[in-house]
């Protein structure tokens, strides 16, 4: 008997059970971007084999990204084009108007910012200035060449800078002096190669400013003609000077004249003997330092 109902209960109420759809994983869908087109669909176990696939070759991919960019393998690479105009400050250091590119093996004198005023080039590799150098440069008080392989400036290389009190040219292979301009203070061309004949007569007769001069360790045979009354402090130390005249700083023809700005006269290590030319120094309130006997 019961197995009957257990059969009748089979054959009613079986239709009537629907079996449950087998379970999905859940899919991810990616749509190309700004579009509803799809471009395909993961399983979440496909994107989690992709992602540690990702994480163990170190590729860096952010999974918030919508859109990836591949770059075309038959895109050429275009290098960046090099201005040859640039200012010289990405390869010195320059600061509020001033320049420094000391020590790094520059053979010319590099385009500046039209603003600079303080100009260091020391211990490189310059040979020559040109008179174009510092053409648009009129801004310039102090320009510092020490320790370069100068030979050569051009004729008014440094006309244009009327502003220029400071000049540094020590240390290198000059044999002439170059016209300076007017409102020069101090001009150092100690450790050169320069002869009396490489010095014009009147170079320094209009500086009127120039209270510091430093010309040693040259190869002059004379003082310099014409120094203005402005100087103070002259180093002719370590030349060729064989021959003083009454007129080298005095006025021979003037005897209560007195040079009163000059402090400092060197010129030890001179083959001239001091001693010999007295009236020499008259106007002076102290003696040059050198050979007296």
């Amino acid at each position: 008997m019961e197995t009957l109902q257990a059969t009748f209960f089979l054959f009613v109420f079986a239709p009537l059970v629907n079996p449950a759809p087998p379970l999905q994983q859940e899919s991810l869908q990616f749509y190309e971007y700004g579009t509803d087109v799809p471009l395909g669909s993961l399983t979440q176990q496909d994107y989690e084999m992709q992602s540690k696939d990702i994480r163990k070759d170190g590729t860096n991919i952010s999974l918030d990204t919508s859109l990836i960019l591949q770059s075309d393998d038959n895109q050429l690479d275009v290098p960046p084009t090099k201005d040859t105009n640039l200012p010289t400050c990405l390869l010195c250091v320059c600061l509020s108007g001033s320049v420094y590119c000391e020590e790094i093996d520059i053979e010319a004198v590099p385009p500046l910012p039209k603003e600079t005023a303080y100009l260091y080039a020391r211990f490189n590799k310059i040979k020559r200035i040109a008179a174009s150098d510092f053409a648009d440069i009129t801004t310039l008080r102090r320009i510092d060449f020490s320790g370069n392989r100068i030979e050569e400036i051009e004729d008014g290389a440094f006309s244009k800078l009327l502003l220029l009190e400071e000049l540094s040219l020590a240390e290198n292979r000059l044999v002439k002096l170059p016209v300076l301009p007017p409102k020069l203070t101090t001009f150092n061309a100690n450790q050169n190669r320069i002869k009396s004949r490489g010095i014009k007569a009147n170079a320094f007769k209009k500086l009127t400013n120039l209270a510091y001069l430093y010309l040693g360790h040259n190869a002059l045979e004379s003082v310099p003609l014409n120094l203005p009354e402005s100087l103070r402090i002259l180093h002719l130390q370590y030349n060729n000077i064989t021959t003083i005249t009454d007129d080298t700083f005095c006025k021979s023809n003037n005897t209560r004249y007195i040079r009163t700005r000059m402090d400092e006269i060197r010129m030890e290590g001179n083959p001239i003997v001091l001693a010999k030319h007295v009236n020499a120094f008259s106007c002076l309130r102290m003696l040059p330092v050198g050979t007296y006997y």
